[in-house]
Protein backbone atom coordinates (compact mmCIF):
# COMPACT_ATOMS: atom_id res chain seq x y z
CA UNK A 1 0.00 0.00 0.00
CA UNK A 2 3.05 1.98 1.04
CA UNK A 3 4.38 2.24 -2.91
CA UNK A 4 0.98 3.04 -4.02
CA UNK A 5 0.79 5.88 -2.24
CA UNK A 6 4.10 6.90 -3.40
CA UNK A 7 3.48 5.48 -7.21
CA UNK A 8 0.65 8.49 -6.47
CA UNK A 9 2.87 10.79 -5.42
CA UNK A 10 5.14 10.65 -8.13
CA UNK A 11 2.36 10.70 -10.69
CA UNK A 12 1.56 14.23 -9.41
CA UNK A 13 4.51 15.52 -9.13
CA UNK A 14 4.46 15.02 -12.95
CA UNK A 15 1.57 16.51 -12.97
CA UNK A 16 2.66 19.29 -10.97
CA UNK A 17 5.98 19.58 -13.74
CA UNK A 18 4.20 19.08 -16.73
CA UNK A 19 1.79 22.75 -16.01
CA UNK A 20 5.35 24.02 -14.84
CA UNK A 21 6.29 23.00 -18.48
CA UNK A 22 3.35 24.51 -19.98
CA UNK A 23 4.66 27.98 -18.27
CA UNK A 24 8.24 27.78 -18.22
CA UNK A 25 8.67 26.56 -21.76
CA UNK A 26 7.59 29.77 -22.92
CA UNK A 27 8.98 32.02 -20.68
CA UNK A 28 12.17 30.48 -21.74
CA UNK A 29 11.47 30.91 -25.04
CA UNK A 30 10.49 34.24 -25.79
CA UNK A 31 13.91 35.43 -23.39
CA UNK A 32 16.06 33.32 -25.33
CA UNK A 33 15.30 34.99 -28.37
CA UNK A 34 14.09 38.26 -27.19
CA UNK A 35 16.26 38.79 -24.10
CA UNK A 36 12.91 40.18 -22.94
CA UNK A 37 12.16 38.87 -19.14
CA UNK A 38 8.49 38.22 -18.93
CA UNK A 39 7.09 38.61 -16.06
CA UNK A 40 3.87 39.09 -17.30
CA UNK A 41 3.50 35.66 -17.98
CA UNK A 42 1.46 34.38 -14.82
CA UNK A 43 -0.99 36.85 -16.34
CA UNK A 44 -1.30 34.98 -19.65
CA UNK A 45 -1.93 31.85 -17.84
CA UNK A 46 -4.64 33.75 -15.25
CA UNK A 47 -6.05 35.06 -19.01
CA UNK A 48 -6.56 31.51 -20.38
CA UNK A 49 -8.22 30.31 -16.99
CA UNK A 50 -10.93 33.26 -17.06
CA UNK A 51 -11.56 32.78 -20.99
CA UNK A 52 -12.17 29.08 -19.95
CA UNK A 53 -15.29 30.35 -17.86
CA UNK A 54 -16.23 32.61 -20.22
CA UNK A 55 -16.38 30.18 -23.32
CA UNK A 56 -17.53 26.73 -22.08
CA UNK A 57 -20.66 27.74 -21.47
CA UNK A 58 -20.84 28.66 -25.36
CA UNK A 59 -18.17 26.39 -27.07
CA UNK A 60 -17.87 23.89 -24.21
CA UNK A 61 -14.51 22.72 -22.33
CA UNK A 62 -13.05 20.67 -25.52
CA UNK A 63 -13.95 23.97 -27.60
CA UNK A 64 -12.33 26.31 -24.66
CA UNK A 65 -9.35 24.25 -24.54
CA UNK A 66 -8.42 25.64 -28.32
CA UNK A 67 -10.05 28.54 -28.07
CA UNK A 68 -8.67 30.21 -25.09
CA UNK A 69 -4.88 29.74 -26.35
CA UNK A 70 -5.98 30.61 -29.70
CA UNK A 71 -7.02 34.07 -27.80
CA UNK A 72 -4.65 34.40 -25.82
CA UNK A 73 -1.31 33.89 -28.33
CA UNK A 74 -3.58 36.70 -30.28
CA UNK A 75 -2.86 39.08 -27.03
CA UNK A 76 0.66 37.81 -27.18
CA UNK A 77 1.06 39.23 -30.60
CA UNK A 78 -0.28 42.44 -29.75
CA UNK A 79 1.63 42.57 -26.81
CA UNK A 80 5.02 41.46 -29.03
CA UNK A 81 4.25 44.04 -31.74
CA UNK A 82 3.24 46.97 -29.65
CA UNK A 83 5.41 46.76 -26.44
CA UNK A 84 7.86 44.07 -26.31
CA UNK A 85 9.84 45.05 -30.04
CA UNK A 86 10.56 48.40 -28.72
CA UNK A 87 12.70 47.12 -25.92
CA UNK A 88 14.75 44.17 -27.60
CA UNK A 89 17.80 46.64 -27.68
CA UNK A 90 17.60 48.38 -24.38
CA UNK A 91 18.66 47.83 -20.92
CA UNK A 92 16.96 44.79 -19.62
CA UNK A 93 15.78 46.81 -16.36
CA UNK A 94 13.77 48.54 -18.80
CA UNK A 95 11.92 44.74 -19.64
CA UNK A 96 11.68 43.94 -16.58
CA UNK A 97 9.55 47.51 -15.25
CA UNK A 98 7.56 47.10 -18.26
CA UNK A 99 6.59 43.00 -17.86
CA UNK A 100 6.02 44.33 -14.35
CA UNK A 101 3.70 46.73 -15.15
CA UNK A 102 1.73 44.75 -17.07
CA UNK A 103 1.25 41.85 -14.97
CA UNK A 104 -0.23 44.59 -12.72
CA UNK A 105 -2.44 45.88 -15.62
CA UNK A 106 -3.43 42.99 -16.56
CA UNK A 107 -4.25 41.55 -12.77
CA UNK A 108 -6.29 44.67 -11.81
CA UNK A 109 -7.67 44.35 -15.24
CA UNK A 110 -9.34 40.84 -14.58
CA UNK A 111 -10.24 42.38 -10.88
CA UNK A 112 -12.37 45.34 -12.37
CA UNK A 113 -14.44 43.02 -14.95
CA UNK A 114 -14.95 39.80 -12.67
CA UNK A 115 -14.70 40.95 -9.74
CA UNK A 116 -11.66 40.10 -6.76
CA UNK A 117 -13.81 36.88 -5.46
CA UNK A 118 -12.42 33.62 -6.86
CA UNK A 119 -15.10 32.06 -9.60
CA UNK A 120 -16.29 28.45 -9.55
CA UNK A 121 -15.73 26.08 -12.54
CA UNK A 122 -17.26 22.93 -12.46
CA UNK A 123 -14.98 20.08 -14.17
CA UNK A 124 -16.71 18.57 -17.25
CA UNK A 125 -18.93 15.64 -15.80
CA UNK A 126 -17.59 13.38 -18.55
CA UNK A 127 -13.63 13.61 -17.40
CA UNK A 128 -15.19 13.53 -14.13
CA UNK A 129 -14.15 9.57 -12.23
CA UNK A 130 -11.29 7.74 -11.50
CA UNK A 131 -9.19 4.68 -13.06
CA UNK A 132 -9.11 1.80 -10.51
CA UNK A 133 -5.53 -0.16 -11.38
CA UNK A 134 -5.88 -3.24 -8.50
CA UNK A 135 -5.29 -0.79 -5.10
CA UNK A 136 -4.05 2.05 -7.61
CA UNK A 137 -6.72 4.89 -7.85
CA UNK A 138 -6.08 8.17 -10.14
CA UNK A 139 -9.03 11.20 -11.71
CA UNK A 140 -9.78 10.58 -15.31
CA UNK A 141 -9.15 14.34 -15.15
CA UNK A 142 -5.64 14.52 -14.52
CA UNK A 143 -4.98 11.89 -17.04
CA UNK A 144 -6.73 13.70 -19.48
CA UNK A 145 -3.97 16.59 -18.53
CA UNK A 146 -1.06 14.76 -18.79
CA UNK A 147 -2.02 14.04 -22.12
CA UNK A 148 -2.86 17.32 -23.19
CA UNK A 149 0.40 18.92 -21.93
CA UNK A 150 2.57 15.73 -23.75
CA UNK A 151 0.80 16.49 -27.07
CA UNK A 152 1.17 19.99 -26.87
CA UNK A 153 5.17 19.68 -25.64
CA UNK A 154 5.48 17.46 -28.72
CA UNK A 155 3.89 19.77 -30.94
CA UNK A 156 6.42 22.66 -29.75
CA UNK A 157 9.44 20.29 -29.92
CA UNK A 158 8.17 19.34 -33.76
CA UNK A 159 7.96 23.02 -34.88
CA UNK A 160 10.94 23.75 -33.01
CA UNK A 161 13.61 20.96 -34.36
CA UNK A 162 11.72 19.79 -37.29
CA UNK A 163 11.07 22.68 -39.18
CA UNK A 164 12.63 25.69 -41.42
CA UNK A 165 10.73 27.74 -38.69
CA UNK A 166 12.70 26.36 -35.98
CA UNK A 167 16.17 26.15 -37.52
CA UNK A 168 16.06 30.32 -38.15
CA UNK A 169 14.44 30.06 -33.92
CA UNK A 170 17.42 28.07 -32.74
CA UNK A 171 19.97 29.94 -34.92
CA UNK A 172 19.02 33.21 -33.71
CA UNK A 173 18.98 32.31 -30.14
CA UNK A 174 22.63 31.13 -30.83
CA UNK A 175 24.23 33.77 -32.89
CA UNK A 176 21.45 36.69 -33.85
CA UNK A 177 24.09 38.48 -35.71
CA UNK A 178 24.90 35.93 -38.18
CA UNK A 179 21.30 34.77 -38.59
CA UNK A 180 20.74 39.15 -39.55
CA UNK A 181 24.09 39.14 -41.90
CA UNK A 182 22.16 36.49 -43.88
CA UNK A 183 19.27 39.12 -44.29
CA UNK A 184 16.98 37.10 -41.92
CA UNK A 185 14.72 39.49 -39.44
CA UNK A 186 14.07 37.83 -36.46
CA UNK A 187 11.24 40.30 -35.88
CA UNK A 188 8.32 38.25 -37.49
CA UNK A 189 9.73 35.08 -35.88
CA UNK A 190 9.95 37.14 -31.93
CA UNK A 191 6.08 37.34 -32.89
CA UNK A 192 5.33 34.37 -33.57
CA UNK A 193 7.61 33.06 -30.70
CA UNK A 194 5.60 35.24 -28.23
CA UNK A 195 2.31 34.10 -29.66
CA UNK A 196 3.32 30.13 -29.22
CA UNK A 197 5.00 31.35 -25.47
CA UNK A 198 1.87 33.24 -24.06
CA UNK A 199 -0.23 30.78 -25.98
CA UNK A 200 1.09 27.39 -24.42
CA UNK A 201 0.49 29.62 -21.28
CA UNK A 202 -3.04 30.04 -22.29
CA UNK A 203 -3.67 26.20 -22.61
CA UNK A 204 -2.52 25.72 -18.92
CA UNK A 205 -4.96 28.26 -17.34
CA UNK A 206 -7.42 26.45 -19.14
CA UNK A 207 -6.55 22.78 -17.99
CA UNK A 208 -5.79 23.63 -14.24
CA UNK A 209 -9.60 26.20 -14.12
CA UNK A 210 -11.11 23.30 -12.93
CA UNK A 211 -9.24 22.20 -10.12
CA UNK A 212 -7.55 25.39 -8.85
CA UNK A 213 -8.91 28.64 -7.76
CA UNK A 214 -9.37 31.14 -10.17
CA UNK A 215 -8.96 34.43 -9.01
CA UNK A 216 -7.15 37.72 -10.48
CA UNK A 217 -3.93 37.29 -9.00
CA UNK A 218 -3.34 33.50 -9.50
CA UNK A 219 -0.62 34.25 -12.19
CA UNK A 220 1.44 35.24 -9.58
CA UNK A 221 1.16 32.33 -8.00
CA UNK A 222 2.56 30.03 -10.20
CA UNK A 223 5.32 32.83 -11.59
CA UNK A 224 7.79 32.24 -9.16
CA UNK A 225 7.62 28.44 -10.04
CA UNK A 226 8.42 28.50 -13.42
CA UNK A 227 11.39 31.08 -13.14
CA UNK A 228 12.80 28.11 -10.68
CA UNK A 229 12.00 25.48 -13.29
CA UNK A 230 13.74 28.28 -16.39
CA UNK A 231 17.09 28.66 -13.99
CA UNK A 232 17.31 24.87 -13.17
CA UNK A 233 17.05 24.34 -16.67
CA UNK A 234 19.43 26.47 -18.44
CA UNK A 235 18.50 29.29 -20.82
CA UNK A 236 18.19 28.14 -24.60
CA UNK A 237 17.53 24.97 -23.57
CA UNK A 238 14.49 23.15 -24.47
CA UNK A 239 15.22 19.40 -23.23
CA UNK A 240 16.59 21.80 -20.38
CA UNK A 241 13.18 23.31 -19.07
CA UNK A 242 11.53 19.79 -19.85
CA UNK A 243 13.91 18.04 -17.72
CA UNK A 244 14.07 20.75 -14.88
CA UNK A 245 9.64 20.85 -14.73
CA UNK A 246 9.49 16.69 -14.12
CA UNK A 247 12.22 16.66 -11.46
CA UNK A 248 10.71 20.27 -10.02
CA UNK A 249 7.32 18.56 -10.12
CA UNK A 250 8.74 15.09 -8.90
CA UNK A 251 10.50 16.49 -5.78
CA UNK A 252 7.72 18.45 -4.75
CA UNK A 253 5.36 15.89 -5.01
CA UNK A 254 7.41 13.61 -3.24
CA UNK A 255 8.03 16.04 -0.36
CA UNK A 256 4.36 16.80 -0.22
CA UNK A 257 4.23 13.23 0.81
CA UNK A 258 7.38 12.82 3.43
CA UNK A 259 7.94 16.31 4.17
CA UNK A 260 4.72 18.12 3.86
CA UNK A 261 5.65 21.83 5.19
CA UNK A 262 9.20 21.23 3.34
CA UNK A 263 6.82 20.94 -0.35
CA UNK A 264 7.12 24.70 -1.15
CA UNK A 265 10.69 25.33 0.23
CA UNK A 266 11.97 21.76 -2.04
CA UNK A 267 12.02 23.50 -5.27
CA UNK A 268 14.01 26.18 -4.13
CA UNK A 269 16.69 24.07 -2.49
CA UNK A 270 16.59 22.15 -5.76
CA UNK A 271 17.73 25.55 -7.55
CA UNK A 272 20.25 25.86 -4.92
CA UNK A 273 22.05 22.97 -5.23
CA UNK A 274 22.14 22.86 -8.87
CA UNK A 275 23.40 26.00 -9.08
CA UNK A 276 26.26 25.22 -7.09
CA UNK A 277 27.26 22.34 -9.29
CA UNK A 278 25.72 23.72 -12.68
CA UNK A 279 25.73 28.02 -12.61
CA UNK A 280 23.94 27.63 -16.35
CA UNK A 281 21.39 24.92 -15.11
CA UNK A 282 21.65 21.84 -16.44
CA UNK A 283 21.19 22.30 -20.13
CA UNK A 284 22.28 25.99 -20.39
CA UNK A 285 24.02 27.20 -23.24
CA UNK A 286 25.51 30.36 -23.57
CA UNK A 287 22.91 32.70 -25.03
CA UNK A 288 24.14 36.21 -27.08
CA UNK A 289 21.43 39.60 -26.80
CA UNK A 290 19.06 39.72 -29.72
CA UNK A 291 20.19 42.70 -32.14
Amino acid sequence: MELIFIIEQVLNGLLIGVYYLLIALGLSLIFSLGGIVNLAHGAFYAIGAYLAVLLTDRIGFAGSLVAAPVLVGLIGIAVERFLFRRFYRSDPILSLLLTFGLAMIAEQGLRMIFGASPLPYAMPSALRGQVFVGDFIYPYYRLMMLSVAVVAVTLTWLLLYRTPFGRVVRAGVQNPEMVGALGISLEPYMMAIAALGVGLAGLCGVLLAPIVTIHPAMGAEILTAAFVVVVIGGLGSFWGVVAAALLVGVVRGLTSYFLPPASEASIYLLMLLVLLFRPRGLFGERIQKFE
